[in-house]
């Protein structure tokens, strides 16, 4: 049996910020490596082209505008990222933070805050603070998700049915809903269906041909469609004139004392949300490939592509998560992949710029309400809502605030309240369970005293022992340990006797690990659990056959051996 402990030696502060780009490079790249990042790519470049654009106009900004972003932030968050396959561009989640910037200070007071969060960032990840963004709570990230998911869907109620508002459209939600009431009789019959084509042909390509490029292709149909028939709508052509064909010059936007005490606030809410979300996207990359991402040196990357974004007249830049995604899945070697990704949407620009012309803004609309769709973590939201009235509490404040208040107001009150409820849980387990220490003492997280007998001579088997509570202020360094299972490793048994309970972050963590652990053909087992914790756990998902449970570990070790005499 193999005894982990957490204790590393120290990484020297060069290789913290080190671009993986040069680890991929150092391991040896060939050929057959640029092949498959080419393709990938292609392929995210396909994606990207009209989530682009719908991203830009949804915040305010020109469809040129969302393409620079993908373009020069794209290519800058991967040649220097931490991550091997993240994509960044704009991102659905910065809308409504942009749109609002957009309308108190102007273009100009955008490109400022864009490039003043891009300094914000890279100065958190050269502080090496990156790692503390990991402590928010799992109901506070999937409540703001849902709630950025509305007000995203909401924003494009005006162009999925060709409104014709009398007064400009309000950014609030509390606001825009009359508005948008009052003008449905302006509803446009051909706007309508061609959003709704969007939308059935996306879901039809995925449902039947899920290795087709859905967006784009129901893009290009819709816009033939509209071209041939002269059907009469908004079009990028007739609402921005088009697309110009070549990358603008770089420039400072004006700077003055005052503007950057105006515009501070927006840049701080770019840089904390972007943070997050990049980090979210990495960690998603991490959990479909078995790598790991530098969070500091991504934070770093993140904070240069929005510098030079700025600068360029883009919008903010984030680590995708939808992208990063699809770049994994279309056999990315490395973050080659991601800066081709921005060469061939440079290509588009270059070549093609005048096709999008002709792009019905309903189109955009339809992908935009998918996009929507596809952010809400539907059964992560029904499970938490279950989880306890904490975490409902938590989560369902959190995705209020976001919706009819503030992003960044949300975050900060719902880590609050996530604390508050860590404090009461700690002090009902201090009257039920004195027996159970809720930090341990002065030792690494996952520890296991080596054990005697034969199932100590068993190298096939890991063990971890988590000591004190498993919250969410804990669960990103014991995620990080848990996460790193050899594939020589047959089994991986985790032991909760130390563990007084759990919150809905740990049990996250603990339903990532399991489903690496599967994708790797290991066996699972917990051991220690309470009635109370194997409940929270069941309510994750984990249960047989994907888990296993036992009362100890010499239980679990016996269980193995088992199942190997009775397969041998």
């Amino acid at each position: 049996m193999t005894r982990q402990t957490t204790k590393q030696p120290p990484v020297p502060f060069a290789e913290l910020f080190l671009p993986k780009i040069v680890t991929v490079l150092r391991e040896g790249y060939g050929l057959r490596d640029l092949q498959a990042d080419a393709l990938a790519g292609l392929t995210v470049a396909i994606v990207a082209l009209p989530l682009s654009m719908a991203i830009a106009i949804a915040s305010g900004a020109t469809p040129a505008q969302g393409l620079y972003t993908a373009i020069i932030g794209g290519f800058l968050v991967s040649a220097l990222g931490g991550s091997r396959f993240q994509i960044g561009g704009p991102a659905g989640a910065f809308i409504v933070l942009v749109a609002s910037t957009v309308q108190m200070h102007g273009m100009d007071g955008l490109f400022l805050a864009t490039i003043l969060s891009g300094l914000i960032l890279a100065a958190i990840g050269f502080l090496q603070l990156g790692t503390y963004i990991k402590f928010i709570p799992y109901p506070v990230t999937v409540g703001f998700t849902a709630g950025i998911a509305v007000i995203i869907f909401t924003s494009q109620i005006k162009e999925f049915l060709g409104l014709t508002l009398s007064v400009p459209e309000p950014g609030p939600l509390a606001e825009k809903l009359p508005v948008l009431w009052d003008a449905l009789p302006t509803a446009n019959a051909v706007t309508i269906a061609l959003a709704g084509a969007t939308i059935l042909l996306i879901t039809g390509l995925k449902k039947f041909r899920p290795g087709w490029p859905g967006m784009l292709i129901a893009v290009a149909l819709t816009s033939v469609a509209a071209m041939v028939l002269g059907l009469d709508t908004a079009t990028i052509g007739s609402k921005f004139g088009g697309i110009p064909s070549g990358l603008p010059q770089p420039h400072l936007p004006e700077i003055t004392l005052a503007k950057l005490q105006a515009v501070l606030p927006s840049a701080i809410a770019f840089a904390l949300l972007g943070s997050i979300e990049s980090l979210l996207s990495a960690v998603v990359a991490d959990g479909m490939t078995g790598r790991r991402h530098r969070s500091n040196c991504e934070l770093v990357a993140q904070g240069a592509a929005n510098v030079a974004s700025g600068l360029f007249g883009g919008i903010c830049v984030t680590g995708t998560i939808a992208r990063t995604a699809t770049n994994v899945r279309a056999g990315a070697r490395g973050p080659i992949a991601g800066m081709l990704h921005a060469v061939f949407l440079l290509l588009f620009i270059l070549v093609a710029a005048p096709l999008a012309s002709f792009i019905p803004l309903a189109s955009l609309a339809g992908v935009l309400a998918i996009v929507a769709w596809n952010m809400v973590e539907k059964q992560a939201f029904a499970t938490l809502i279950r989880a306890s009235r904490g975490d409902a509490a938590v989560l369902l404040i959190t995705f209020g605030l976001t919706i009819f208040r503030d992003l960044t107001e949300a975050i900060v009150v719902g880590f609050a309240l996530g604390s508050v409820l860590f404090i009461h849980r700690m002090s009902n387990t201090t009257a039920v369970e004195t027996h159970a220490p809720f930090v341990g003492q002065d030792q690494s997280d996952a520890t296991l005293p080596a054990l005697e007998g034969p199932a100590a001579s068993d190298r096939g088997v890991v063990v971890y022992r988590i000591s004190g509570a498993f919250f969410f202020g804990a669960a990103a360094s014991i995620g990080s340990v848990l996460d790193r299972i050899a594939d020589t490793h047959r089994a991986l048994i985790v032991d909760f006797s130390a563990v007084p309970f759990l919150d809905s972050t740990a049990a996250h963590t603990i339903e990532g690990l399991a489903h690496k652990a599967t994708r790797r053909g290991v066996q699972l087992y917990l051991t220690g659990t309470t009635h109370q914790i194997r409940e929270d756990l069941f309510l994750h998902g984990l249960k047989p056959p994907m888990v296993h449970y036992a009362n100890r570990i010499e239980d679990a070790v016996r269980k193995l051996h088992l199942d190997d005499l009775s397969t041998a």
